[in-house]
């Protein structure tokens, strides 16, 4: 977290960093409006997030017009991270990222922070980036903490995973006001910690497509960390996932350092507590997070 800040910032800091004062997880379920309807069927957007914030997420990133389908009950005990850019894949140039709202209406709607995507190397990069600046200024403004989705891409990139340009996209991103960085994982754990150790704020690494299976969601995580990202954004590899609350619950006991919950479970019985086993993980969490000595550090087989 960032040393200088605003005691109204560092207190939404905290609020975001709720589970770890330096590791973050935030599930971004902003794809609707780039890809349409995302989530499985029967699914709802205010059960996920419900099932979310019992499973340890520290926040979702959502926008302005989803959180008409949650209940706000819901953010008791999960951060919400308002997305401000959006585009959509049939347009003729999907990586031009437009503003669709600001800062002011974020802090009316009760959000912890903002969040911005910006593609640097696309045909509107110049745009982007003054658009970055400008929300950079307001969120100074308002005290809002400023998440920025920086991503090599666009036709001048020829390999969107390059470290070097990866390490440019966060520099550029804490230049103009980031308090937290999203990027690509640039290929190796040694890339990645290149990354970090020249960012000055801390870097989130995006989950990207859902993984077939959940081992290899595992080791991409235990990757993230050990090349020294705060945390990770994983959407789909959440929601998509066969079991949404407990790939959370992994992935973000991953994040925070703390030891696996063995899940290996029957799935129907489990699927019976989820109200029950929501209301004791959310008293953990309450309590400061620990569970039990008899806990072992199991990887989620099935």
């Amino acid at each position: 977290m960032p040393v200088i800040s605003h005691p109204a910032r560092s207190l939404r800091l905290r609020r975001l960093f709720r589970h770890h004062p330096e590791r973050l997880m935030v599930v971004p379920v902003d794809h609707p409006v780039s890809d349409g309807p995302v989530l499985p069927r029967g699914t709802t957007l205010d059960g996920l997030v419900g099932r979310l914030a019992a499973a340890g997420v520290d926040a979702v990133c959502l926008h302005k017009g989803s959180l008409r389908q949650v209940r706000p009950e819901r953010f008791r005990d999960l951060s919400l991270v308002l997305h401000l850019s959006a585009s959509t894949r049939a347009a003729p140039d999907p990586d031009a990222k437009y503003l669709v709202t600001d800062v002011a209406e974020a802090v009316r709607l009760g959000a912890d922070a903002v969040s911005v995507h910006v593609n640097l190397g696309s045909d509107t990069e110049a745009r982007q980036l003054e658009d970055l600046g400008r929300v950079g200024e307001a969120c100074d403004r308002w005290n809002v903490p400023l998440l920025v989705m920086a991503y090599p891409r666009g036709p001048r990139v020829a390999d969107p995973r390059d470290p070097e340009l990866v390490a440019h996209a966060v520099t550029v991103s804490a230049e103009l006001g980031a308090d937290v960085v999203k990027t690509v994982f640039p290929g190796s754990v040694a890339a990645l910690r290149e990354v970090t150790s020249a960012s000055p704020v801390p870097v989130l690494v995006a989950g990207g497509p859902q993984r077939p299976e959940e081992s290899s969601t595992i080791e991409f995580v235990r990757d993230a960390i050990l090349g020294g990202a705060a945390g990770v954004a994983m959407g789909r590899g959440v929601f998509r996932s066969r079991d949404p609350r407990t790939t959370a619950e992994v992935v973000a006991r991953l994040v925070h350092g703390l030891p696996q919950q063995d899940h290996r479970t029957d799935r129907t019985d489990r699927t019976d507590r989820t109200d029950r086993t929501a209301a004791r993980t959310g008293d953990r969490t309450q309590q400061g997070g620990e569970t039990s000595g008899t806990e072992q550090t199991v990887l989620a087989r099935r």
